[in-house]
């Protein structure tokens, strides 16, 4: 197993005693510092007990003293990329542009993407993120046919296999464009409805957008399906497919749940215009997912010259204006990020830098827990409160400073009260299907 700061007790009821909590991931009210509260938390027959002061839990039950390390709720990692995971050693990106990863998984999808290839690589990638402490993620499925009909089945046997480790959402993600090839696109609905799916897809600016994006939302009602679209993933300061979003949702009164991925040209554009957007998000009831990682990597990327911004989208100003956001990890070792691990530790920690979301850490915590499980319709998940299944994860860094400066790569994560086995898959599993 991978080394760990400490070791629970493996009894049906014991204590974490002085604990530091993350204040917006709990219902827990204490006095709170940077947003951090200190607790006992009672763990009993794998479910919290009770959430008490530190040092009044019951004598007689055993007891981990914390040291006051933190305390967090599994992870929700709402944006996420299963069925490209890991191509890379075979696929990489040659330039490591946008358009160099379209294509690059383009080719290896077609060549590549058979339905035992897809199941090896997705559980691959779902042993790391158990590993590292998730317990919800949304992955984005490549949708153009055939591949939707292998994906999604793929996906709805290892969403059955996986149920009580990891909850799993899929997303149909396809060019709204391929929309006027009327049979695919009913096809594909009648795939997303069959296996519980979201309806998805790629926006962009042009003369039928808003005939896509009504006929969209209303395939989406007819069927009861909710909607998470990449939107304006791109520099360019006239892509505005997000406002062209909000004012489909106010103009179709669609009540399912919309989510836009990435936004990146809303940071390009002028104040006014920018604040005019995010107004419409906000009344629309849209929920936007930052990327921050990905879009450092891709935006902004020109041969031998150095990137001018972070590629990230308002991230402040649209949870300022009461729009529901969060962060996610996005790709994994494929062409559009040649990196990550689906570690949301990393990933907040990355946001935390990228976004400017210190001075003040207080609510931080909850772009990785309380607010992607919101956003999934999954509102009592992510979250440590009395009832709730004792899904932990545990951190010997007792404050900010302490857990942004290292990995945490000694954190022990708790699944129904006991310690699972945190050893992380070894790449060369893949080396059958991507090369070594």
């Amino acid at each position: 197993m991978t080394y760990s700061f400490m070791s629970p007790p493996n009894a049906g009821r014991f204590v974490l005693a002085n604990a530091t909590l993350p204040a917006v991931a709990t219902g827990y009210a204490a006095a709170a510092s940077e947003g951090l509260v200190k607790a006992d938390i009672v763990i009993a027959d794998g479910l919290i007990a009770a959430i008490l002061p530190p040092g009044t839990a019951p004598a007689e039950f055993a007891k981990s003293d914390m040291k006051e390390g933190m305390v967090w709720p599994c992870f929700a990692d709402i944006h996420t990329h299963l069925d490209k995971g890991h191509i890379w050693p075979r696929k990489p990106n040659p330039d490591g542009t946008f358009m160099g990863a379209l294509e690059a998984v383009g080719k290896d999808r077609e060549a590549n993407w058979s339905a035992a290839d897809v199941r090896k690589r997705m559980e691959f990638s779902l042993r790391s993120a158990y590993a590292h402490g998730t317990g919800l993620i949304r992955t984005h499925l490549d949708s153009l046919a055939p591949q939707h009909r292998i994906s999604f089945e793929v996906f709805a046997e290892i969403r059955d296999e996986w149920k009580d480790k990891i909850a799993l959402q899929a997303v149909a993600l396809f060019p709204l464009d391929n929309m006027v090839d009327e049979a695919f696109f009913a096809d594909l609905v009648a795939v997303v409805k069959d296996k519980g799916g979201l309806l998805g897809g790629v926006t962009k600016m042009g003369p039928l957008l808003d005939w896509q994006l009504d006929t969209l939302l209303r395939a989406a009602a007819e069927n009861g399906l909710d909607v998470d679209l990449h939107v304006d993933e791109t520099d360019d300061p006239g892509a505005e497919t997000l406002k062209a979003i909000a004012e489909a949702v106010l103009r179709n009164r669609f009540d399912g749940k919309v989510t836009a991925g990435h936004c990146c040209s809303l940071a390009r554009q002028d104040d006014d215009t920018a604040q005019r957007t995010v107004e419409l998000v906000h009344k629309a009831g849209v929920s936007i997912i930052s990327l921050p990682m990905c879009n450092m990597y891709l935006q902004d990327r020109y041969s031998g010259r150095t990137p001018r911004w972070r590629g990230v989208t308002l991230f402040k100003e649209l949870a300022a204006a009461g729009v529901e956001t969060a962060v996610a990890s996005d790709n994994t070792r494929d062409p559009f990020y040649a990196y990550g691990d689906l570690d949301p530790v990393e990933v907040f920690r990355e946001a935390v830098r990228i976004l400017h979301l210190d001075h003040p850490l207080d609510s931080a915590a909850r772009i990785v827990t309380t607010s992607p499980a919101r956003i999934a319709g999954r509102p009592q998940t992510s979250r440590i409160a009395v009832g709730n299944p004792a899904d932990l994860v545990l951190f010997s860094a007792r404050r900010w400073s302490e857990f942004l400066s290292r990995p945490q790569s000694d954190r022990v994560v708790l699944r129904r009260g006991k310690v699972i086995d945190r050893s992380l898959p070894d790449y060369r599993e893949l080396d059958s299907v991507v090369g070594a």
